[in-house]
């Protein structure tokens, strides 16, 4: 497997790495500069050209998935005088890498593509994230709906769920929900069904405080403990915002939201 579609995998796959490029090489070297390599806690693809020079990369990176950190460089020196802890290279050069993170990026899943949702993806899809849209509604889902999504940034998934609680046992661990559906019957299942299952992040039910006052003695009825109910986040936004339009309203969500997610951490 190349590098890329390494990348590519752990991105899909949700598992984090470090990408190692080679970004200098002076005098006799493995490899040229460019050369990549891909790190994860178990596994490596590519090479930067083997031997001490490589296994120091590798342990670095590993070291760094352990404590995540910010992009490092490496200079590593390939002379039967270096002092080295993998071994001798005698090739005479010197080598820097590069070694840069490769995060697992949040999840966010938006129930209800209305007019608030449609916006709120719009948004959202600008950002290195996974975003799940579920809609009960085929049409909301249509293609040509959709196409201003074309040019996200992030990765988008479409589920059309006649029963959209079903999608939650689906999506990754840690996605932030967001609850916007058409339907307050809809809504409260989704809030329930979310309490309900172990790997969910935070939540959030658009709405008022009646709204929440209600679903939230509906979800106590349902037997679920008064500290779970209050997880969930009802009215969301961001109050600084004003303005009920669904523009609007789907920035002053997103920019609450931005604020709580971050990339995942191993």
């Amino acid at each position: 497997m190349s590098w890329l579609d390494a990348v590519a995998r752990l991105r899909r796959e949700r598992v984090p790495g470090v990408l190692v490029t080679v970004v200098e090489a002076r005098g006799h070297a493995p490899r040229e500069a460019g050369a990549k390599m891909v790190v994860s806690a178990d596994a490596t693809w590519g090479t930067v050209g083997g031997g001490n020079l490589e296994e120091t990369a590798v342990v670095q990176a590993r070291a760094m998935l352990a404590e995540p950190t910010r992009p490092e460089t490496l200079t590593v020196s390939l002379s039967d005088k270096a002092r080295t802890d993998h071994g001798r290279q005698c090739c005479g050069g010197e080598v820097t890498l590069l070694l840069e993170p490769l995060p697992v990026v949040p999840a966010v899943a938006v129930f209800g593509v209305g007019h608030v949702g449609l916006e709120l993806a719009r948004v959202l899809a600008r950002h290195d994230l996974d975003l799940h849209l579920v809609d009960s509604r085929r049409d909301q889902l249509a293609d040509e709906r959709l196409a201003c999504l074309a040019d996200a940034v992030g990765t988008v998934h479409v589920h059309h769920a006649p029963v959209p609680e079903l999608v939650l046992g689906s999506v990754p661990a840690g996605t932030h929900v967001l609850v916007m559906t058409h339907d307050h019957a809809e809504d409260f299942a989704i809030c329930d069904a979310a309490l309900r299952c172990a790997h969910l992040g935070p939540v959030g039910l658009i709405g008022s405080a009646a709204k929440w006052s209600r679903f939230r003695s509906g979800l106590l009825v349902e037997g679920h403990p008064a500290d779970a109910v209050d997880r969930i986040t009802c009215p969301i936004g961001d109050p600084s915002l004003p303005g009920k339009e669904p523009a609007v309203v789907a920035l002053s969500v997103a920019a609450a939201l931005l604020r709580q997610v971050a990339p995942v951490r191993p």
